[in-house]
């Protein structure tokens, strides 16, 4: 059975409110599950989001995907302290199609914290298009100050 998250998925979606820039705000991210060292997060595939070529921009996945792992380490600690990422690598396997209209859907954004030190946390990020398939995946590194 899955550890129970050092706090709960009301309190996460607050967090995301009082601690991301307010640019970052505007994605609109959702916390849909946590459980401790892992979050899931719905992105809506809003119509700001869709560049010329039709699909999700690569800045909004890489957006939610930093910002996703930020939950994901609160979930396992209970409470947000000050950090900043060192690194995010991203590789996009697929695009994921939006719509001028703003109707294509949502995305989902599955973060992991692989290993949380006394200064370091290291994690993984896994977006994936309304159909369910991998569309992106991140690796990351954040400094906890």
């Amino acid at each position: 059975m899955p550890a129970a998250p050092a706090i709960d998925i009301p309190a996460l979606q607050a967090l995301l409110h009082q601690v991301v820039a307010p640019w970052v705000r505007q994605i609109d991210l959702r916390v849909l599950e946590a459980r401790a060292g892992e979050v899931a997060l719905a992105l809506p595939i809003a119509a700001q989001h869709v560049h010329g070529g039709g699909v999700l921009c690569g800045q909004t996945m890489m957006a939610a995907a930093d910002t996703a792992m930020i939950l994901a380490i609160v979930s396992q600690t209970g409470s947000f302290q000050p950090m900043t990422t060192v690194q995010l690598q991203t590789s996009f396997l697929r695009p994921i199609p939006g719509s001028p209209d703003g109707n294509s859907g949502e995305a989902r954004v599955v973060a992991r914290v692989l290993r949380l030190g006394k200064s370091l946390a290291f994690g993984e990020i896994e977006l994936q298009d309304p159909a369910g398939r991998l569309a992106a995946h991140s690796t990351t590194t954040y400094a906890l100050l």
